[in-house]
């Protein structure tokens, strides 16, 4: 079981930034996908970005332009660096981790870590 642990959250001014890390228990490398997820209060889980192992990506409309993953295969762990927030931007923020095996699908989410921005 795939293990992940993300931090970087907290609270920030609108127009700031924030990093957050997603550290991984095993090789990254062994991953087909990574993404950053979010939920905000009363809101479904939506995807902001996912990342393949290729390392092509694919961003929410919502944060292209000012949201960038990025992964550090050495120390297995994804970033996303969260530039000109927002206060929609608002949400519990989730690492999620896929892969394949056989065919069937896994994945493992890790505790999430909050975001607040203040308007």
């Amino acid at each position: 079981q795939v293990q992940l642990v993300e931090s970087g959250g907290g609270l920030v001014q609108a127009g700031g930034s924030l990093r957050l890390s997603c550290a991984a228990s095993g090789s990254i490398f062994s991953y087909n996908a990574m993404a950053w997820y979010r939920q905000a209060p009363g809101k479904q889980r939506e995807l902001v970005v996912v990342i393949s192992s290729g390392g092509s990506t694919n961003y929410a409309d919502s944060v292209k332009g000012r949201f960038t993953i990025s992964r550090d295969n050495a120390k297995n762990t994804v970033y996303l660096q969260m530039n000109s927030l927002k206060p929609e931007d608002t949400a519990v923020y989730y690492c999620n981790a896929v892969w394949y095996v056989l065919g069937k699908k896994y994945d493992d989410w890790g505790q999430g870590t909050q975001v607040t921005v203040s308007s």
